[in-house]
């Protein structure tokens, strides 16, 4: 069962007086059909990205951020006014009270605190992550979605039914200016090098791209039908845009402010997250309870996947093996462990005739990688393990030339050539010794 109806949005914004047909009535009520999170059907293709795990948290969580050093995860529990912060380890959860309504959380890059919009409050709240403590700012009315410099010296929020972005001075934790731009801004997200920030604006069908040296808007793009969701790759080159209203996602080609392609993807899609070498792109499709995953080289649709219901945040680990996504209706974080080709490292030491060896090469990947030896025969005596571990009690010595290998179906396989010398026992005796000499017979 949904939580709230379209017709709540009212009460989800505290303005009872937004008018019919209006810009402002027509954002509040996107941000009332995410949080309905209405049920359509969907045949999601097969995958090879798996959900671990499911992790419950606070009531209607919405955004999700993960610590630079990938050790939690925050969500924003938008019915419950806390905050989870989840261990990303263990799943173990700590609930913290934020202000009214929070839908998102951001965490500054060297890890110190998260940032959280109290949509209802008209406040963000500013947590210090090792004390867990709270600071509060006073913003505009409705902030929704927020994202901050690589320098970490300022946030962007995104005040829903002013039409405007307020921004804050993370060293005084003050709003020092706003700035106009299009009709229901919604997401935000900034360009790597810290120059631009690209708003979403749900109602007019736009993004608007601030100069963040000026704070001026320097450009406006047309988009898709109510575009939600923002994400900007790793190289800085595209942002792609997650349109609510016909189910697609428009890629920006950052260098010309033109839209490069659209993408279908599944019912309403809201958050984009983008992998951290950025190959691929996550898409929560809210109404379908699934999660698109993009190829960003083909830029067409390769998996969908089965998530919780109403599926309205997402978030990437810094390393790139895991998706938390927040699933608004039945109060859970999916973890979504992300497929990998494998990779393999290692030089093995020497090894001696008759004395026991181990070595175990560095394998990754996900799935877990299977390992063999192929190109050349392994030293009499030893074997390799499925998970890597060359072992055994080698009986010849020599130089010895082969391949390992790594498979696991996903990319392509890893080869590591390795050459292994195993030499003959040594003295165990010592030249020190009297009892170590030869006598002659």
């Amino acid at each position: 069962m949904s939580r709230n109806t379209i017709a709540d949005y009212p009460r989800l914004v505290g303005r009872p007086d937004a008018e019919p047909g209006t810009g402002q009535e027509r954002a509040v009520g996107m941000v009332a059909a995410l949080a309905a999170g209405l049920m359509f059907s969907a045949v999601p293709a097969a995958h090879a990205d798996t959900v671990t795990t499911t992790i419950g948290v606070g009531s209607g969580p919405d955004g999700v951020a993960i610590t630079p050093d990938g050790s939690h995860a925050y969500v924003a529990n938008r019915d419950s006014n806390s905050v989870s912060v989840i261990d990303t380890t263990t799943h173990d959860v700590t609930t913290i009270d934020v202000g009214d309504e929070p839908h998102d959380v951001t965490i500054t890059a060297d890890g110190t605190h998260a940032y959280v919009t109290n949509f209802g409050g008209g406040t963000v709240s500013v947590l210090d992550t090792t004390t867990h403590t709270a600071t509060t700012i006073d913003v505009s009315s409705y902030p929704l979605r927020v994202a901050i410099t690589p320098d970490g010296n300022h946030a962007y929020i995104t005040n829903l039914t002013r039409d405007m972005v307020s921004v804050i001075n993370t060293g005084a934790n003050t709003v020092t200016t706003t700035i106009d731009v299009g009709d229901g801004p919604y997401g935000v997200a900034i360009t790597p090098n810290g120059n631009h920030a690209y708003i979403t604006n749900a109602s007019s069908d736009t993004v608007s791209v601030i100069n963040t040296g000026t704070n001026a808007v320097t450009t406006t793009i047309d988009v898709g039908d109510g575009p939600y969701g923002v994400a900007i790759t790793p190289n800085g080159n595209h942002a792609y845009i997650t349109n609510s209203s016909d189910n697609t996602v428009s890629v920006i080609d950052t260098t010309t402010n033109t839209i490069a392609t659209t993408i279908g993807v599944g019912n309403s899609p809201s958050a984009v997250g983008i992998t951290p070498d950025g190959t691929r792109a996550y898409v929560t499709n809210t109404l379908g309870n699934t999660v698109s995953v993009l190829d960003t080289a083909t830029n067409t649709v390769t998996d969908t996947i089965d998530v919780g219901d109403d599926p309205t945040g997402l978030a990437i680990t810094p390393n790139g093996t895991h998706a938390y996504i927040t699933n608004s209706n039945d109060d859970t974080v999916s973890v979504l462990a992300i497929d990998a080709a494998p990779t393999l490292t290692g030089t093995p030491p020497v090894g001696v005739v008759g004395q026991p060896y181990e070595y175990a090469f560095t394998l990754t990947g996900e799935p877990e990688p299977t390992t063999t030896f192929t190109a050349g025969p392994l030293p009499d005596g030893l074997t390799i393990s499925a998970d890597g571990v060359l072992s055994g009690t080698p009986t010849a010595a020599g130089k010895f030339a082969f391949t390992v290998t790594a498979i696991n179906g996903i990319g392509d396989d890893a080869y590591l050539p390795v050459t292994l010398d195993i030499t003959d026992t040594p003295s165990t005796g010592s030249s020190g010794s009297l009892g170590s000499l030869a006598w002659p017979s």
